[in-house]
């Protein structure tokens, strides 16, 4: 098996289409590698601006009073930009960057203007703008996942259309299997040779790639990237072994190298070009009629005048009651504009994994997602984003109500001036936002898709070995 791996190193070695493939690799990653050092600091500088307006104002607001933390909140959070954006795009164009908090909503004012009854601050979610028919791979970007799943799969053909036809037409196998060698050892050989000659080239373009994104100074690729770079560079690996199989299986089944050649390009056009935005299109017509507002009053039918339980409370003689009804009432206005936003936001999701679900039968769009998960972009980056931004809510109104509570002078009622601590609070002690990606969470949700991808190599290298032991000589 090793003397068969190495001969068809040797010979892809000296032949034209190995030394073909280095140059379009090296090309395809050095234009990759000074595109992305071009875009991504004017991102990372966008971010930071962002950033510091937004902390500007949680300062601003901290140094005013509690109340005006709990009132106006901390500011709108922003998503950090991947540092492997170079790897996959994952739709990002399509994809906010921002959750917006809310202003609160200004319920009654007086004759001159002024505000008499003024709500608490919320979440609001942009609406993500990805249709169901954006889900496949996008074509547009000279990223990792284009020149992997797009050129390093049709080298894997060109690689092996005439592992078996070609020494067929020579003569060559009939000699070699003239001796007494197992066919699945001559089967495993020429896969691994052919994987290995392919990797050669491709490993070496990725070199370059990183090294020109490492040294220069305005990337700093930390301890966590390099481990998601080794991962994508599994994952290619692992696609590329898909069209080495799928071009044995082809070639032991065809008489002729021609033949070969031409039933593999168009099966690649089929599984890579055409299936991937056919199955978007066909996930598209799966989307369900009813509206989100439909959807929402079918769930909750009985909306809660939240004006008429403020105005029983509003007309108790006792201020704390009435102050409390005032707190009540704000907190539960913001609850359900929260619930809202977030229950369209699911059903925006769900919309979103139901047509993932389909258009995962192309080995092309599964490579997609994946990278785009492990390159820390795309829809599952964002869901983490907005994770992320929710759980710093909940963090930030728990401290607003523990410094509340540790003052013994307050009245302790949430969202009201007059019922709130007066003592000055340190900016310092305000928690801050932090935008973390979680590698954990991104290999349990990815690990269907990693299965079936798999899947997919073992059974085309299956039928590569079935077709090849029943091959006449």
């Amino acid at each position: 098996m090793w003397h068969i791996t190495k001969r068809e190193i040797y010979d892809n070695l000296n032949s034209l289409r190995f030394a073909l493939t280095t140059v379009l690799l090296l090309a395809l990653m050095v234009t990759n590698a000074v595109k992305h050092l071009r875009e991504h600091p004017k991102r990372v500088q966008r971010y930071q601006d962002a950033v510091t307006e937004s902390l500007n104002h949680l300062t601003d607001r901290a140094d005013d009073s509690l109340y005006t933390l709990a009132q106006y909140g901390p500011g709108n959070f922003y998503k950090k930009p991947s540092l492997l954006h170079f790897c996959a795009n994952g739709g990002e164009s399509v994809l906010p960057d921002v959750v917006e908090v809310d202003k609160p909503p200004v319920f009654m004012t007086d004759a001159e203007g002024n505000r008499l009854l003024e709500g608490i601050w919320s979440l609001s979610y942009p609406d993500a703008n990805l249709n169901n028919k954006d889900v496949g791979p996008n074509v547009s970007q000279v990223d990792w996942a284009f020149i992997i799943g797009y050129i390093l799969s049709l080298i894997a053909l060109w690689f092996t259309f005439d592992a078996f036809s070609g020494e067929r037409e020579q003569g060559t196998l009939r000699l070699m299997l003239a001796n007494s060698i197992p066919r699945h050892t001559v089967l495993i050989g020429k896969f691994l040779g052919a994987l290995l000659s392919i990797s050669i080239p491709f490993a070496l373009a990725v070199l370059v790639n990183l090294l020109l994104i490492s040294t220069a100074s305005t990337v700093h690729l930390t301890t966590e990237a390099w481990g998601r770079l080794g991962i994508i560079f599994s994952l290619a690996l692992l696609y590329t072994s898909l069209f080495v199989a799928l071009g044995l299986l082809v070639s032991a089944r065809v008489q002729q190298s021609a033949v070969s050649l031409m039933i593999l390009l168009l099966t690649w056009v089929t599984l890579v070009v055409f299936m991937p935005s056919t199955l978007a299109s066909i996930a598209s017509s799966f989307s369900p009629a009813t509206s989100f507002d439909e959807f929402w009053k079918q769930r909750n039918p009985i909306q809660e005048n939240l004006w008429d339980k403020y105005k029983e409370g509003r007309s108790s003689k006792s201020v704390d009651r009435r102050l409390r009804a005032k707190s009540e009432f704000y907190t539960e206005n913001a609850e359900r504009e929260e619930r809202w936003q977030e229950e369209q936001l699911k059903y925006r999701t769900s919309q979103v994994h139901r047509a993932r679900a389909i258009t995962s039968i192309s080995p092309a769009t599964l490579l997609q997602h994946l990278m785009a998960r492990f390159a820390g972009t795309g829809f599952e980056r964002h869901l983490q984003f907005v994770e992320n931004t929710q759980r710093y809510a909940r963090q930030l109104r728990e401290f607003v109500a523990d410094t509340d509570r540790a003052d013994p002078e307050s009245l302790h009622i949430l969202g009201v001036r007059e019922g709130m601590s007066k003592k000055p609070i340190s900016p310092e002690a305000v928690p801050r936002f932090e935008d973390t990606l979680n590698l954990n969470r991104d290999f349990n949700t990815a690990a269907m898709e990693l299965l079936l991808l798999t899947l997919f190599v073992l059974v085309l290298l299956s039928g590569a070995y079935l077709a090849f032991v029943r091959v006449e000589v």
